[in-house]
């Protein structure tokens, strides 16, 4: 993958491609950045490419609220844009305004 731009930006509601959850984007890496144990972990065959924007989440799926690592690849816009209920969301953004959070100046670092 050759286009390292970030298509999702800190706020930005998104959904994964191909695992039930959602999330609202707190930090993007250029590419890869995270321990080559996390990224063996994942099988083979569903491995992303490292040289592409990866995303932290605030996520949640049906049954509980956790932090995620997402490559860009794996994330789609969520349609439905409804608030995140991660109890982390709070701390850092001040609200919902329409498709994204906006972030609370003091979560600058």
């Amino acid at each position: 993958m050759t286009d390292k731009s970030a298509k999702f930006g800190i706020g930005a509601i998104v959904k994964h491609r191909l695992y039930p959850f959602r999330g609202v984007v707190v930090d993007v890496d250029p590419e890869f950045d995270n321990t080559d144990e996390w990224y063996e972990s994942i099988p083979a065959e569903l491995r992303p490419d490292k040289a592409q924007p990866f995303y932290h989440l605030l996520a949640e799926n049906s049954d509980s609220y956790y932090t995620a690592y997402v490559s860009q690849q794996n994330l789609l816009p969520d349609a439905e844009n409804g608030p995140i209920g991660h109890p982390d969301v709070d701390e850092m953004f001040d609200g919902l305004d329409g498709e994204r959070y906006l972030l609370r100046p003091e979560a600058f670092n």
